[in-house]
């Protein structure tokens, strides 16, 4: 890859980052009644930041598909914290094993008018991109990331689900939705606080 094309990738990377904050603290204001939104955003962000903020070791599992026909794996790190004064909780991170190298950068946070967190997410694997990727809500104590992506050509029910959150640790569960409606397992990433 050349210099100048690293420096376009950067730069639209920065610039994709930038638009996803300004439109995070655009999103987590509401006119009519200020204070009121910033309660709420402060809440949900609140909630969040305990399940996720900290220092994470990861392990990746990616079960038998059509990429990894045998299986594969990651290790890696990844740091969860709140930015923005509270409004983002960014999330970065590498891995690297028999699935290949994996760099990440999430960011997280509450949409006042429609009372679900957007989601915004860049990946640096064996493709590159950077994309609002869905909504994410809490179903009791699991927090999902709904979204869609095309499948040999069919927009197709992506789902992450981050279960068993304690303290001390958390399980991230990537499925596709199969033909019969259920969602099926592609990636299971264990994170143990460092």
């Amino acid at each position: 890859m050349s210099r100048n094309s690293v420096m376009n990738h950067f730069v639209s990377a920065r610039l994709a980052i930038l638009t996803v904050a300004f439109s995070c603290i655009a999103c987590a204001q509401t006119p009519s009644n200020p204070d009121a939104t910033a309660s709420s955003a402060s809440s949900e962000m609140a909630k969040l930041a305990q399940a996720l903020t900290g220092d994470w070791s990861n392990v990746e599992t990616m079960e038998r598909s059509e990429r990894f026909p045998k299986g594969a794996g990651r290790h890696g790190t990844s740091h969860c914290e709140l930015n923005t004064g509270g409004v983002t909780l960014t999330c970065q991170g590498s891995s690297d094993g028999s699935a290949g190298r994996l760099d990440h950068l999430t960011v997280i946070w509450w949409d006042d008018h429609r009372k679900l967190y957007g989601f915004f997410i860049c990946f640096k694997d064996w493709g590159s991109g950077c994309e609002v990727r869905g909504t994410a809500h809490w179903e009791s104590d699991v927090f999902i990331n709904d979204y869609t992506e095309n499948v040999k050509g069919k927009q197709t029910k992506m789902r992450d689900s981050w279960i068993d959150i304690t303290p001390n640790s958390h399980t991230l569960v990537a499925a596709i939705e199969t033909a019969d409606g259920k969602m099926k397992t592609l990636i299971t990433t264990r994170s143990t606080r460092r």
